[in-house]
């Protein structure tokens, strides 16, 4: 058998843009070699929107930049090169051809499909295929299975606290800092009218940026999204001058007016940092640091760091785990029965509901939307009105710069549309508009008033709100946290609310004739991967 070339093949993946990586421990540049890839399979299996895909495109191809500055051997495939074959299995068969390595090794995907691509791999090239875990998180996958060992259903708050221990982060000794693990209730702040808005500081594409996005503007025309003001960070150095600014200008406000939302501002005090760490431009355990030593140099409250820091250290983790706990079945449940269809607005973001369109179109511009909007807006909606959660959660993967199925599926599945029954949270967050309404200045000017419950300008969330608790109430009577709904339907006045369950069905079947077909928006030469 002739010689091996080089001793390690290692293989990066789009999102594992950290000089840090597992698999890169041990590398030594006379005899080992790394791979980048861009591929078809993944710019294409689901339609993304443009703006992620120059993200990550942009970001892989300034990342290898630096790791050949600084000597690694690298082999480096563009979306557009010749003889690209499309997937990682088929592009690591070339490589494996080309120099022969001992070994291939690669960090664990944040994706179940891609694991279960990897296992198969020592098989087809005849190599030993090392999987080394993912050390960017706090918890490892072993680590929340501890957590969920004998435990019927999940809850973050319990699993933040084990992490606040384990990681001393926000202690003081044994305790809590401030005497509280959670500040939760001081975090739920509507925004003043006259509170200033910041401006949200971009990052002007370079030349490498600006030749990806003339290439996504060429080769993905019909996707979601626009690229006009492309502004997201590309490397780690513009990504941590974001983390700074962050918590200089903004981490103070941020914990008083998280919940909050305003028309022309998506981005108000929210940090705006969930893409780089999904890619890996910056690091969980950095982010939280940066934000506790704010607190601890007086720079920011402690409701603001703390309320941050349960983001990323408790629920990002959380979900996290969750997912790979329950992968791949996981998506199958449906505990609400929802089946309609997802409507087209989602995507076109033309309807009369100013909530909606709202988030819809700051979605499409920005590839963005911070968690309220996605919980309490479009995700509310979703829940109300009984929207099949496949349908639901492919649109979140498919419009967000921060979406990758390990952190979306949870938040969608579980939090967003209570469709796992409550492993994840412990209630559904369905909302009427009176919630929107005291929380943004969206409704001021809709077609639709918040505090009207019949009549043609009756808010669509009010009247799916009580269609919803109406028709779920033997799944969700029992539910602790439900008692209050129920009972102030219960005490709704019975002609009252049966013209209020009415008006709900009927509004759904004007929604169902206008053309609520499911219809994501394809890139072009990807059609198969959905036919």
């Amino acid at each position: 058998m002739a010689a091996r070339n080089i001793r390690n093949l290692v293989l990066l993946l789009g999102d594992q843009l950290t000089p840090g990586i597992s698999s890169l421990d041990g590398f030594d540049p006379q005899r080992d070699r790394i791979l980048m890839a861009e591929l078809g399979e993944e710019t294409g299996y689901v339609p993304h929107h443009v703006q992620k895909i120059v993200l990550v495109l942009a970001a892989m191809r300034h990342f290898a930049e630096e790791l050949r500055r600084e000597g690694l051997p690298l082999d480096y495939v563009g979306l557009e090169d010749e003889g690209n074959e499309g997937s990682f299995t088929e592009e690591l068969a070339k490589a494996v051809k080309r120099l022969r390595p001992e070994r291939i090794i690669v960090t664990e995907p944040g994706e179940w499909r891609l694991r279960a691509v990897m296992d198969g791999w020592s098989a087809r090239f005849d190599l030993p295929v090392e999987i080394r875990p993912d050390t960017r998180f706090f918890a490892s996958r072993e680590r929340f299975a501890a957590f969920a060992k004998g435990r019927r259903s999940f809850r973050m708050e319990h699993f933040y606290r084990e992490m606040r221990r384990e990681t001393g982060i926000l202690m003081e000794g044994d305790a809590p800092a401030g005497g509280r693990w959670n500040f939760d209730a001081e975090n739920r702040k509507a925004l003043p009218k006259d509170e200033r808005v910041p401006r949200r500081h971009g990052v002007e594409p370079d030349a490498i940026t600006r030749a990806v996005i003339d290439m996504v503007r060429r080769r993905f025309p019909d996707n979601f999204g626009d690229l006009d003001g492309f502004g997201w960070a590309v490397t780690r150095r513009d990504a941590l001058v974001a983390l700074d600014r962050f918590i200089g200008e903004l981490l103070p406000r941020f914990g008083d007016y998280q919940d909050a939302m305003k028309r022309g501002a998506p981005f108000l005090f929210h940090a705006v940092l969930s893409p780089y760490l999904n890619i890996g431009l910056l690091t969980a355990g950095e982010v939280c640091t940066a934000a506790e030593t704010a607190w601890r140099d007086g720079r920011v409250p402690l409701n603001a760091a703390e309320g941050f820091i349960r983001q990323i250290l408790g629920w990002r983790e959380y979900v996290r785990g969750v997912y790979w706990l329950r992968m791949p079945d996981y998506p199958n449940s449906n505990a609400f029965d929802a089946d309609r269809a997802l409507p087209d607005f989602y995507w076109t973001g033309e309807t009369d509901m100013a909530c909606m369109a709202e988030a819809i179109a700051a979605t499409r511009r920005h590839a963005y939307a911070h968690h309220i909007q996605r919980l309490m807006v479009t995700g509310n909606f979703a829940l109300l009105a009984g929207i099949r959660p496949a349908e639901v959660e492919e649109w979140y993967l498919v419009v967000y710069a921060d979406a990758f199925e390990w952190v979306e599926l949870p938040n969608v599945h579980g939090m967003a549309l209570f469709a796992d029954g409550g492993l994840l949270a412990s209630k559904p967050y369905a909302a009427s508009g009176a919630y929107i309404d005291r929380m943004s200045d969206y409704c001021a000017g809709c077609a639709y008033d918040p505090k009207a419950k019949t009549g043609a300008r009756a808010c669509p969330f009010n009247l799916l709100y009580w269609r919803f608790l109406s028709i779920n109430r033997d799944r969700l009577a029992g539910n602790p946290r439900m008692t209050m709904p129920y009972r102030t339907l219960d005490r709704m006045e019975p002609r009252l609310r049966a013209a209020v369950l009415g008006a709900a069905d009927a509004w759904l079947d004007r929604l169902d004739a206008a053309g609520n077909s499911y219809a994501a928006p394809r890139p072009a030469g990807q059609a198969d991967l959905f036919d």
